[in-house]
């Protein structure tokens, strides 16, 4: 057998991810809450609850869990609604305990990376009808510049929007995510309004931290030609990724926002990304289609037979990681994965997933792509949005009853590839041999 270990630069940040609804629990006053309390939201009627029991304390056990396992850096989000309960009052004891979670990861020699906003915003700013009216600038970069002068001891790397890509559809055109609206209007008012708070954001980091390094977290979603040799198949492809991947980092890049036909010029944009946030899980094949209207007359779907998760959510497709990679390189930034992972109970299909994306990673890394770090998205099993607790996306396995949690062999792996800086055939003979012979030939 073929003996050989792919090594990643040194200084990599290696990680996991999470996002405060998802893991802190009992978060009452925001969008998201709301929205789980009315039947039909949730799969299952499922709630949040108690989710991780995070602002519980729990959060100590768990970050230890990722230090014992050579992760050395973590990506988490503040709760804006715990920070500014209602539009005139802060509350200090929310900033006190998020500086001691942000410490708690120094003190395990974690480098902390914070984002600003992940899906959830306070139910008083959704009463002002949210991201759909621009006073939302008005109330989120004076709430950035409170977190940043709170934290900026203990961080200098900062997420200022989670995948506004996904918010913007999923919440304005699909009517999954609250408020729930099918309104394209809606959905391009609001991705105007998140690249202006981007970008206000931005300077203002800036303004209170000099030294800090910002960013927006993009999902990438390759988008495929199902039949390559059709035009309209290859035209309508290119027009979905073009409105789902490039319409945020090319604003914030040159300033200038594009769809087909409609262009607006936001000079302050220009610029305001020191690195480029980049989360991917799979991709999918396009085939154009009169009768999907509602899809821009592009019906997405995966091949017959493809490497799929647990509820078919995701496919199995790495080299799609290395094509967002490449992607990427347009906006001349340095790049850091801040998401990739699959829902797999069971655990079985998530080792040759994290195995065959790193793979296409460190090819990247080996081409000189400016990769800096990988965020595996999740360290434990937590509530994943309008799909509840359906889906778990942990290295750990959570019991939502007891909190209590299980190691899965995935984080065995993920750890000795975190101490190795590197994915070495031992581990894939380990944890995925049925894939040992591709990734190490002859």
């Amino acid at each position: 057998m073929a003996q050989a270990t792919f090594h990643f630069p040194r200084g990599f940040l290696w990680g996991t991810a999470t996002a405060a609804h998802q893991v802190e629990g009992n978060n009452t006053n925001n969008d998201w809450w709301a929205w789980e309390q009315n039947p039909g939201h949730i799969v299952h009627g499922q709630k949040s609850g108690l989710a991780d029991d995070w602002w519980g304390g729990r959060w100590r056990e768990d970050f230890d869990r990722a230090a014992e396992g050579a992760q050395n850096a973590h990506r988490m989000s503040v709760e804006w609604s715990r920070i500014q309960p209602t539009p005139d009052r802060w509350d200090e004891s929310a900033l006190d305990h998020y500086r001691e979670i942000v410490r708690g990861l120094l003190e395990r020699n974690m480098t902390p990376m914070v984002t600003l906003h992940h899906f959830t915003s306070p139910l008083w700013m959704t009463e002002m009808g949210g991201w759909e009216n621009e006073a939302i600038l008005d109330y989120f970069v004076p709430f950035v510049r409170k977190v940043v002068e709170a934290l900026k001891e203990y961080c200098n790397l900062w997420v200022t929007i989670n995948e506004p890509n996904v918010l913007a559809t999923a919440a304005y055109a699909m009517g999954e995510f609250p408020p729930g609206r099918h309104d394209l209007g809606a959905a391009l008012k609001v991705m105007v309004n998140m690249v202006k708070a981007h970008a206000q954001a931005y300077h203002a980091i800036h303004e209170e931290q000099p030294t800090a390094r910002v960013g927006m977290a993009v999902n990438y979603r390759g988008f495929k030609p199902a039949r390559p040799w059709f035009p309209l198949d290859r035209w309508i492809a290119g027009i979905q990724s073009s409105l789902f991947n490039d319409f945020f980092p090319e604003a914030a890049s040159s300033g200038v926002m594009r769809f087909p036909l409609w262009r607006r010029h936001l000079p302050e944009a220009k610029g305001t990304q020191d690195f480029l946030g980049l989360n991917y899980y799979t991709r999918d094949y396009v085939a154009f289609d009169l009768r999907k209207a509602g899809q821009l007359f592009g019906r997405r779907f995966y091949l017959p037979g493809a490497d799929l998760s647990d509820t078919g959510f995701i496919a199995n497709a790495p080299q799609g990681m290395f094509e967002a990679i490449k992607w990427g390189l347009n906006y001349n930034l340095p790049i850091i994965i801040t998401e990739n992972g699959v829902e797999d109970a069971d655990d079985d299909l998530r080792p040759r997933y994290l195995i065959q994306h790193l793979h296409q990673v460190w090819r990247a890394v080996n081409f000189n792509f400016p990769v800096k770090g990988y965020f595996h998205w999740t360290l434990v099993d937590n509530f994943e949005w309008e799909r509840g607790w359906t889906q778990r996306f942990g290295l750990w396995e959570l019991d939502v009853e007891t909190q209590a949690r299980r190691k899965r062999a995935s984080a065995e792996l993920y750890a000795g590839i975190c101490r190795e800086n590197g994915i070495s055939s031992d581990l894939v003979a380990q944890y995925a041999p049925e894939i040992y012979d591709n990734m190490f030939p002859g």
